[in-house]
C-alpha cells in the first residue's frame, strides 16, 4: 500500500488533489472556529483568504515544487478569483435553472473547477525547466 501511496504522489495533479482536500479541510475547521466569534459572511472572508495562503504554500513547496517568484505569488489571488466566480456560476445553474438541492451546489462546483484551477495553478507555478514533467 506504500508504495502505492508513493507512486500515486509522483504526479503533480494528485499531489494537487491531496493538498486541495487538506485545504478544504483546514479552511472549513478555520470557518467553524470563526463562526463562533463572527458572522458567516466574516468566518467566510478570513477562511477564504487563509486557504489562498496555504495554497500557495501547498503548491509552492508540495505539489509543484517549484515558483516563478513574485508571478507565483500575484497569479494565487487571480487563480481563486477564477475558482470563486467559476463556482458562483456552477452553483447558480445547480440550484435556480436545474432546481437541485444547494446542500450538495458547494461540492459539485468543486468537482468542476478542480481542472482549471489545477491548470491555472500549473501555470502560476511551472518554471521553463519543468518542461515535459509539467503532467506529473
Amino acid at each position: 500500500m506504500r508504495s502505492f501511496i508513493e507512486k500515486w504522489t509522483q504526479f503533480k495533479f494528485s499531489r494537487f488533489l491531496v493538498s486541495g482536500a487538506f485545504n478544504t479541510a483546514a479552511t472549513y475547521l478555520i470557518y467553524l472556529v470563526l463562526l463562533r466569534i463572527f458572522s458567516y459572511q466574516v468566518s467566510y472572508s478570513i477562511a477564504y483568504a487563509l486557504g489562498i495562503i496555504l495554497a500557495y504554500v501547498l503548491n509552492r513547496i508540495y505539489v509543484f515544487k517549484s515558483h516563478r517568484g513574485l508571478a507565483s505569488a500575484f497569479m494565487m489571488p487571480v487563480v481563486y478569483a477564477v475558482q470563486y466566480g467559476m463556482g458562483m456560476v456552477v452553483i447558480y445553474l445547480w440550484v435556480d435553472v436545474l432546481l437541485l438541492s444547494a446542500k450538495v451546489a458547494p461540492l459539485i462546483a468543486v468537482a468542476v473547477t478542480i481542472p482549471i484551477t489545477y491548470l491555472l495553478s500549473r501555470l502560476a507555478f511551472a518554471t521553463k525547466s519543468d518542461g515535459e514533467q509539467d503532467s506529473r
